[in-house]
């Protein structure tokens, strides 16, 4: 039986899929969490919650710090390609004693798919004022590092020599420029935001008299003139639609041990 897949893995007797992914957490996220090495409170009930159903090519994985906690403080939804490569759609670390922010939930409880969706504008602008980026109900646990060192262990323990991320936001993009990935689809998208956002840098490149400079023009908190400079700010103002279509279609990939040396926001602070 091949382990070189979610759907191998997923194929595995539970305590035998459940010790592979376990191997994704980072021990600094259980070190900061004081969680012990079988991932269970002093009852022995578990706060490791894997959906993992055999036939199944996807995994998600939700690690919590106590037991019926409303969020995870880790969160990866994980998935095969159609070529057996690995495929993160989403990866979450949240500060459980943060405040939490409902962009992930209109007033109704009905869910926004992290505001892609529909929104929750209060709550939006109320995360925005608190210093997250779209799509944070918490703020992150700067683990991210250690997190992607531990990701990578598990890609290689599977005989891959890359994967895959979807990322949801602008913000996530350049993130993940920033530890080494390359774009598989999107480049030119992240060109043209930077050029749009700084115009002298690329003096040659035409820019349109209704492009998202002027629409930084402070009609909403979303859209503040400031963003041209700040990565968090950006986002924001791309969440709101300044772009006139989603923030959609970016692929990216990572070589493990290689960095691609992508920054297609230069000169930008977060």
């Amino acid at each position: 039986m091949s382990t070189s897949t979610i759907g191998g893995i997923n194929l595995l007797p539970t305590h035998e899929k459940r010790e592979i992914y376990r191997s994704i957490i980072p021990d600094e996220l259980l070190e900061r969490c004081e969680l012990n090495p079988y991932l269970s409170d002093i009852q022995g009930r578990s706060l490791l919650n894997l959906k993992a159903r055999p036939g199944s090519s996807s995994v998600e994985i939700s690690l919590y710090h106590e037991y019926g906690f409303r969020d995870p403080i880790l969160y990866g939804h994980l998935a095969d390609t159609m070529n057996g490569q690995i495929h993160i759609l989403l990866y979450i670390l949240n500060d459980p004693t943060s405040p939490r922010f409902d962009v992930d939930v209109m007033p109704d409880g009905e869910p926004t798919r992290f505001g892609t969706s529909r929104r929750n504008l209060e709550a939006e602008r109320n995360a925005l004022q608190f210093g997250l980026a779209p799509g944070q109900i918490r703020k992150g646990l700067s683990l991210l590092s250690t997190a992607m060192e531990a990701f990578e262990a598990f890609i290689e323990s599977l005989g891959h020599d890359l994967y895959f991320a979807e990322p949801l936001y602008y913000h996530n993009a350049i993130i993940f420029e920033r530890y080494g990935f390359a774009y598989q689809s999107g480049k030119k998208l992240m060109e043209r935001i930077q050029t749009e956002f700084t115009p002298s840098a690329m003096p040659r490149v035409q820019v349109s008299e209704d492009g998202l400079i002027q629409k930084l023009d402070g009609s909403s908190v979303f859209r503040q003139p400031e963003a041209r400079q700040s990565i968090r700010l950006r986002s924001w103002a791309i969440h709101d639609g300044i772009l006139g279509e989603p923030f959609t279609n970016v692929t990216m990939y990572k070589q493990i041990g290689k960095s691609a040396g992508i920054n297609t926001g230069e000169g930008c602070s977060w």
